[in-house]
C-alpha cells in the first residue's frame, strides 16, 4: 500500500510557501500550511479549493518558542506522521535602501529579528520535528536559503538576511550531519530572484520556478542526497 505523505509548510499562505503546498498536493502529498494568522492561512487554503485541493491549517509562529513544536504536535495528531518540513519562512527587513542596504547602517534589532525568524525559526521547527521523523524512520527537511547566503560569492548589500542565509547553510550541514543514517534527508536551496512580495515585481522568476527544487528534495528517494545546497535541481557552491 503506498503511504500517504504529510507535509508541514512555514511561511506558506502566500509566495513561495504557497507554492510548494500547492505542488506538493498536485503530487498527492498531504500538505499543511503553517501560517502565523491562522485566518490568512485559511484565506489562502480557499484559493486552492478550485483545483481540487483541500488544504489543512495550523497557526505556526517560527519566532515563538512553543508554536513550533505545537505545530508539529496537532499535524501528527491530526495525521499520525509528519513525513516532510519546508522551513520557507524568513523576513528580509534590511534598511535604509533594501537590496542596497549597507553593514554600516545595521542596527542591532534587525540582526536579532531578521536572525530569530530566519534561523531560530527552522531550528525550532527542525527539533520538533526530527523526533516524529525519527520514529517512523523516514523525513525529508527543506530549508530554504539564498544565494545571498553563499560564502563563495559574498558580496555587500542586505547583510542581516545574507548572515542569516550563511547560518540556515550551517544549520543545514550540522542537521544532516546528525541525522545521517536515519533515513532523514535535510538540504538547503536557492529558489531564485522570485516575484513575490520580498521579491518583488521586477524579479526573473515565478513562484511556480522558485517552488521547483523544494518540491524535489522533499521529496527525494532514499537513495538521494543529504546535506547539500540546490538550485534547479543541481547542487551549487556553498
Amino acid at each position: 500500500m503506498t503511504t500517504t505523505r504529510t507535509a508541514l509548510v512555514s511561511g506558506a499562505n502566500r509566495g513561495i510557501g504557497f507554492e510548494i503546498v500547492r505542488q506538493l498536493a498536485r503530487l498527492g502529498v498531504l500538505a499543511v500550511i503553517g501560517a502565523r494568522n491562522k485566518d490568512d492561512g485559511l484565506a489562502a487554503a480557499e484559493k486552492l479549493k478550485p483545483e481540487g485541493l483541500d488544504i489543512p491549517v495550523v497557526a505556526l509562529d517560527v519566532n515563538s518558542d512553543e508554536s513550533p513544536a505545537q505545530a508539529v504536535a496537532e499535524v501528527k495528531r491530526l495525521y499520525g506522521r509528519l513525513d516532510i518540513l519546508v522551513n520557507n519562512a524568513a523576513i528580509l527587513i534590511d534598511e535604509p535602501g533594501g537590496f542596497n542596504a549597507s553593514l554600516f547602517d545595521l542596527k542591532a534589532d534587525t540582526m536579532r529579528r531578521t536572525m530569530e525568524t530566519n534561523l531560530l525559526g527552522p531550528i525550532r521547527l527542525i527539533q520538533a520535528a526530527a523526533p516524529v521523523m525519527r520514529a517512523e524512520g523516514y523525513g525529508r527537511i527543506v530549508n530554504l536559503s539564498s544565494g545571498a547566503g553563499q560564502l563563495s560569492d559574498m558580496r555587500s548589500g542586505y547583510p542581516a538576511y545574507r548572515m542569516s542565509k550563511t547560518a540556515v547553510n550551517a544549520l543545514t550541514r550540522i542537521a544532516a550531519s546528525e541525522l545521517s543514517g536515519t533515513n532523514i534527508k535535510v538540504n538547503a536551496m536557492c529558489p531564485g530572484w522570485v516575484r513575490t512580495d520580498m521579491g518583488g515585481a521586477n524579479a526573473d522568476r515565478s513562484p511556480e520556478e522558485g517552488a521547483d527544487t523544494a518540491v524535489w528534495l522533499a521529496t527525494l528517494p532514499d537513495d538521494g542526497p543529504t546535506g547539500g545546497f540546490f538550485r534547479d535541481r543541481k547542487p551549487i557552491a556553498w
